[in-house]
This record gives structure tokens, sequence and C-alpha cells, in this order.
């Protein structure tokens, strides 16, 4: 579907109704997320701090380490984190090398529920495959310019 059908407007020029483009193709790609998210009882903020935690794994991380590698700056970290400690997904510890840090790590439980996550969103992914890899290539290479640009 057009933009100018989905959101039944118009727009000034390209580059407005790219921007616009933009934003409805990833509300619109968060919103199925969201939906593997809700049968899981997570959220999406929850599913990028357990994805960090699993890319740091078996080394335990800082909260400063996660707020700067979240996709969504704004996020409390560390509320996400407690709520997510709550839910046996990850332990904290008092950091031995500096009272003031905490390790956190995950755990079996969390690494099973992205285990689990990652085959629900798997045949999503499919929607990707009505580009090529080169397509696919490119339209990374694009957005990572655009972020680069400013």
């Amino acid at each position: 579907m057009k933009i100018e059908e989905a959101i039944q407007g118009r727009f000034r020029n390209d580059k407005h109704k790219l921007g616009v483009n933009l934003i409805y193709t990833a509300n619109w790609y968060m919103d199925k997320l969201d939906s593997i998210f809700k049968s899981e009882e997570i959220t999406h903020q929850q599913f990028n701090i357990l994805r960090i935690l699993r890319g740091a794994y078996p080394k335990p991380v800082t909260i400063k380490y996660i707020r700067e590698r979240m996709l969504d700056k704004m996020s409390d970290v560390s509320r996400i984190v407690e709520k997510l400690r709550e839910k046996g997904y990850l332990c904290r510890q008092e950091c031995p090398n500096d009272r003031r840090n905490v390790d956190i790590t995950i755990t079996e439980k969390g690494l099973a529920e992205l285990k689990k996550i990652d085959s629900l969103i798997e045949p999503l992914e499919s929607i990707f495959d009505i580009f090529s890899p080169l397509e696919i290539t490119m339209f990374n290479e694009l957005l990572d310019k655009l972020r680069s640009s400013h």
C-alpha cells in the first residue's frame, strides 16, 4: 500500500513524504513486533536489554553499558532491569571492583526466553523476502548513511 493511501494525506515534497513514510513504516513494524512481545508478556525495551545481555554473555555488564546500547535512548534502564530481575531473566550483583556499580548478567531462563522469542520473530522477518540480498544490503547502507549524516 502506498503511503498516500495508508494515511490519506498529501506531502509538501518527496523529502517530506520520505520522513513520514519512514516513521509510518517503523511504527507498522514495531506493532507487529509488539504483538509477539505481548504474547510473551515482555516489552520491546525488555527484549532489547535481554539481547544486549546475551551479546555480552557470559561477561556481566553495567547499567551504563546497557544504556549506551539501547535502541530506545529514553528508556528507564534501571526500572526495566529490575522488572527483568523479578521475572528471573537476569541477576544483579554488586560489582566487586566498584561498589557504586552493579554487575548484570542474563540467566539461563532469560536465554531460553530470548530463544523462544527469536523463533516467534523469525517468521515475521519473512516480510523482507520481497527484497533481494543486494536490496537488503543497500537498504541497510542507506539507513546507516542517513543516521551518520547529522
